[in-house]
């Protein structure tokens, strides 16, 4: 069994997009500005946003952390939206979500300029990406790709099982999955809550890629022997024997899965560190209008 490492994985991609910049600085171009909305104060939403903000610091990049408080009007959001589409200052621009309930996430990513949408949420990057079209590619697919890639596993001709359909990860990694490409030409099967025999698909997969949202969910009886296990679980467990009253789990019970595969991700310390440089790549992209011309 091999560990696919991602914080080993994320130092040395830091490393190139601080190479990157510093040559932007040489050359006397624009310094990629990263900007992050943020509603409330949820602790997760908070350590994720603080962890996007660090990393753009480590690597030299600009930016801002715009704030608001959970009553924020849908309308004043959007309006903050508007602002940073219209200011050629900031390159990317992320909401952090979940957002409460009286606001419509849909609504708020539709107005996020396509040129801007560094997480790959907009329907008009999403479209793009669907018909290989230049686009920005969901971080998390796009930092799992990258996993794919810098180990080189085999994809080709792979069964491809992705549980969960969630439009930030499930559906574009199975559309990702499947393209002309490497990391791709896999025959994909993309499951749910509604999917009769699941565990018995999931045993068919040369590569599961779990992201539904549920602790350990996956368990030893659902994975073959020699399975590529990528998962993209990140919950908090109660857990009494830590000091901060909770332990951090993926969708995987990784101590019994593990021993059965070639290859796994380690929840901490996986999927989501490739995540954060996915955005970072590109906003480094959107400063140099890579993608939109």
């Amino acid at each position: 069994m091999i560990l696919l490492d991602g914080k080993l994985l994320s130092a040395q991609i830091k490393q190139e997009i601080a190479a990157d910049v510093a040559q932007i600085k040489t050359e006397g171009g624009k310094i990629p500005h990263l900007v992050a909305i943020l509603v409330g104060t949820a602790g997760r939403s908070e350590t994720y946003v603080a962890s996007k903000m660090k990393s753009c610091e480590e690597v030299g990049m600009h930016s801002t952390l715009i704030r608001f408080d959970d009553d924020v009007t849908e309308a004043d959001l959007l309006a903050a939206v508007a602002e940073v589409n219209a200011n050629p200052d900031m390159d990317g621009l992320i909401v952090q979500l979940p957002l409460p309930k009286h606001i419509n996430p849909d609504k708020v990513m539709e107005t996020i300029a396509p040129e801007k949408d560094v997480d790959g949420f907009h329907p008009v990057n999403i479209g793009r990406m669907a018909k290989g079209l230049p686009a920005y590619v969901s971080a998390t697919p796009q930092g799992i790709l990258e996993m794919l890639k810098r180990y080189d596993i085999p994809t080709s001709g792979k069964h491809c099982v992705v549980v969960g359909r969630s439009q930030i990860v499930g559906l574009p990694m199975s559309i990702l999955m499947q393209r002309n490409d490497y990391p791709g030409n896999c025959t994909v099967t993309l499951t749910h809550s509604k999917t009769t025999n699941l565990a018995e698909i999931c045993r068919t997969a040369d590569i599961l890629i779990a992201a539904l949202g549920r602790p350990e969910f996956i368990t030893a009886n659902m994975v073959k022997d020699g399975a590529v296990v990528i998962d993209v679980g990140l919950e908090r467990v109660e857990d009494a024997t830590k000091k901060s009253g909770f332990s951090l789990k993926g969708d995987v019970k990784f101590d019994e899965v593990a021993p059965k595969t070639n290859y796994i991700t380690p929840v901490p310390g996986g999927v989501g560190l490739m995540t954060i440089c996915s955005l970072m790549q590109n906003t480094v992209k959107a400063a140099r209008r890579e993608v939109y011309k």
